[in-house]
């Protein structure tokens, strides 16, 4: 089974460059817990070019949550800041990092959507 997390950070640093971030300088930490506490990913953006590693670095925004939850941000069944704001993400740091960032997660299926056929 893939992992949909490792597969959507190593997607993004093969990438390397995400015109949504051209105005986008800093960097983001992910913490994700999956009943311990897994490697760190770790973004760094500088207007648009970014890069991804593992390193548990000083970064100018924290995000920390569990690692079932981000799996369904990053595969669109789940709503990043929807989550931020019920508590389920917790944030330290510039806020503003993570808003721009989310731009990346895809959006929504349309299975649910009201209006949409599955």
């Amino acid at each position: 089974m893939t992992d949909p997390t490792a597969a959507f950070f190593e997607g993004l640093d093969r990438s390397g460059h995400e015109p949504l971030l051209e105005k986008t300088i800093g960097t983001l930490r992910f913490e994700l817990t999956n009943g311990k506490q897994e490697a760190p990913w770790f973004v760094t953006i500088k207007k648009g070019d970014v890069a991804v590693s593992r390193a548990d670095a000083t970064a100018d925004c924290v995000a920390r949550t569990d690692k079932t939850l981000f799996d369904g941000i990053v595969r669109g069944k789940e709503n990043a800041m929807a989550a931020v704001l019920r508590g389920a993400i917790e944030t330290e740091g510039d806020p503003e990092l993570l808003v721009r960032f989310q731009r990346l997660f895809p959006g929504p299926s349309a299975t649910g959507t009201p209006g949409k056929k599955s």
